[in-house]
């Protein structure tokens, strides 16, 4: 796979606390928006049980992306939403975070299934922990970080990645990582997706990993088996990492402290993408509801509309053409782009 940084683009990055929107009320069918020569990735960052099937089907519906990302913690080992996403029928890939094991701390040995267990069951071959899933069709692969992390330099949850994946410390987690990326399709556009970003992106509390609930508590929160990862496989096996795609970090900081960077772009052109949008769903207010159809007459009591949040990733030509945070409004069978946030453009 040839190195991104042999060919540079120019590109703007909007800082997340600058909302640089489209108009609202755009209709994402149009074909500027759809061009058969793109690939078009729908993030759904952390979703802390703010997902229903029916509308989120329906706002994925409207997208019409060609692969889905889910950066995990969807509530506290709440199976009932990780299978509900598992019916998505759209092609996807998932990672599950520290909330999906948020109780269990080791896999049961009788014959009650604990519900870490059964969230992977229901999730099968899409949950890509240290593993490799390719997409031909469109030529993506995603290859996935460690499970259950909640960032820094601690390896949580030790025993059901030792009985799982056989994994016993950082080192063993970077180059598992490393493996599941070598022998990617040499035409594919690789993506790395983690429920936590890697280490070496700041240490700010607004920096993208960086450590924000603790007063006076800056640090840098990243897991640094990633970063470990992603070095050996640019500087040993020549891989080129176009994007790397999280959650974990939430966008609005603890303590009113305001917003995240939830976008990176790095030296050699990775992008590190920060998803994690909480909470991703906000009720229509009536008002709301009138200005998406000037002549409906339905009350709160009759529609209950939502707004819900998805990260868009346009891929052109094989690089990122563009990122947005796209809120998609949902009343009954209505779909609506209320607003989209640019956060990455290529110029």
């Amino acid at each position: 796979m040839p190195m991104l940084s042999a060919c540079i683009h120019a590109y703007t990055v909007f800082p997340s606390f600058i909302s640089h929107c489209v108009s609202p009320k755009l209709d994402l069918s149009c074909s500027s928006m759809a061009a058969s020569s793109s690939i078009r990735i729908v993030v759904v960052g952390d979703v802390h049980d703010y997902w229903n099937f029916e509308q989120d089907s329906k706002a994925l519906e409207f997208l019409q992306p060609d692969l889905v990302l889910f950066t995990g913690d969807f509530g506290d080992e709440n199976v009932e939403v990780v299978q509900s996403v598992a019916n998505v029928e759209f092609s996807k890939a998932v990672i599950l975070g520290n909330h999906d094991a948020w109780f269990t701390k080791q896999f049961s040995r009788s014959q009650e299934k604990d519900k870490v267990q059964l969230q992977l069951e229901c999730l099968g071959e899409e949950h890509v922990a240290y593993r490799r899933s390719d997409f031909p069709l469109i030529k993506v692969s995603v290859v996935g970080g460690r499970p259950f992390s909640c960032g820094g330099n601690s390896l949580t949850q030790k025993k059901l990645l030792s009985a799982r994946y056989g994994i016993k410390d950082m080192d063993e987690s970077a180059k598992r990582i490393q493996k599941a990326a070598r022998g990617t399709p040499d035409d594919h556009f690789l993506i790395l997706l983690a429920h936590n970003g890697p280490s070496g992106l700041g240490s700010d509390l607004n920096d993208i990993c960086g450590k924000d609930w603790e007063f006076g508590g800056n640090g840098d929160y990243g897991d640094p088996d990633l970063a470990h990862a992603i070095s050996l496989l640019k500087e040993n096996d020549q891989v080129s990492i176009p994007l790397v795609v999280f959650g974990h970090m939430h966008k609005e900081l603890a303590y009113g402290n305001g917003f995240r960077k939830m976008i990176v772009v790095g030296p050699d052109n990775t992008i590190y993408l920060n998803g994690a949008i909480v909470p991703r769903v906000k009720r229509l207010n009536d008002e709301d509801k009138r200005s998406l159809d000037e002549e409906s007459t339905l009350s709160s009591s009759e529609a209950k509309g939502t707004r819900r949040a998805f990260t868009l990733v346009e891929i052109s030509e094989g690089r990122v053409a563009k990122i947005a945070e796209s809120w998609v409004s949902v009343v009954e069978d209505r779909t609506t782009l209320e607003e989209e946030h640019i956060l990455y453009v290529v110029s």
